[in-house]
Formats: C-alpha cells, structure tokens, sequence
C-alpha cells in the first residue's frame, strides 16, 4: 500500500499537484452546534449578551475557509473562489452548512470542513456565558463535486442548500 502523503523514507510530504489541470470544485460540509432550550431561546429572541451569534459565526466560518492551509499542514493553497456559511437554529441548537467553491487543481472538502468547524466554535464562544454544556457534533462533508472522482454524495443526507 502506498500512501500519498508519505515520501519513501516515510516522511510526510505535500502532494504535488503542479500537472493537474484546473477544474470547478465544490464541497458542502455540516455540523451541528447543540444548546440547552434556554440558549435556543436566547438565540431565537436576540437576547445572548455577546450579540448577533450567528453573523459572527458566518463570518468566522468564511475567514476559516480562506485560512485553511495555515491549519491543515499538508493542505495546498488554492484559491477560495466562493464560500456560503448558513446557520439555522432549530430545537437542539444551531445546523450549520457550510458549501466551497474553487477553480483549481485539487478539492475543497478541507475548506468546507474548516469552515463549519470554526463556524460552531465561533457559536460555542458566544454562548458559553450562558451555556457550558454547549457541544459541536457532527462535523461532516455531505457532498463534493469536479474533480477526477467526480460528484459524491453523502448516503442519508440531504441535497446541500447550495451547491
């Protein structure tokens, strides 16, 4: 078996990815972010002391999107042509979806889960005053399109909200 990632020393190296040519890539990935009923309350009124919860956490989770290479040490730089970060909050907490778009030589499913990942970080920030039991759950791709595999779509999922 032999591992991409790895040279033939064993040592981990970034896949080059130079002869691949540019192809519309997309990847959608979730997350769930679950609060106790009072918090969902405060989210649903407007009334969580830190203030607009889910625009800080799209925010976050756009800017995570861009940032991911400088996380992820193998991942290449591309560029992050389109990002969509939605939050919804429903009755155990916050769904959030967030769908990359890029041109280029290699997929985006690392950005999409970067961005859902800091997405609910960002929710948990926010409400910790008033919730320590707050938990992140889920964190998965749903779909992923172009490329050399192709569209892909998570079995039992949901269409993404925007692809």
């Amino acid at each position: 078996m032999t591992f991409t990632h790895l040279d033939a020393a064993g040592n981990a190296r970034m896949v080059d990815v130079t002869q691949k040519q540019p192809t519309v890539r997309s990847a959608t990935a979730r997350a769930s972010v679950r609060c106790a009923a009072h918090v969902v309350a405060a989210l649903h009124d407007g009334t969580v002391p830190k203030g607009d919860v889910l625009a800080v956490a799209r925010i976050a989770g756009i800017a995570a999107a861009k940032r991911t290479p400088e996380l992820l040490p193998l991942a290449h730089v591309i560029g992050v042509h389109g990002v969509v970060v939605d939050l919804s909050i429903v009755d155990t907490g916050v769904q959030i979806e967030a769908t990359v778009r890029t041109a280029d030589r290699t997929g985006v499913e690392m950005e999409a889960l970067t961005a859902v990942s800091v997405a609910a970080l960002a929710v948990v920030d926010m409400v910790k005053g008033i919730d320590r039991s707050t938990v992140i759950t889920d964190a998965r791709v749903v779909a992923k399109s172009g490329g050399r595999s192709g569209d892909w779509v998570r079995d039992g999922e949901e269409p993404p909200i925007r692809s």
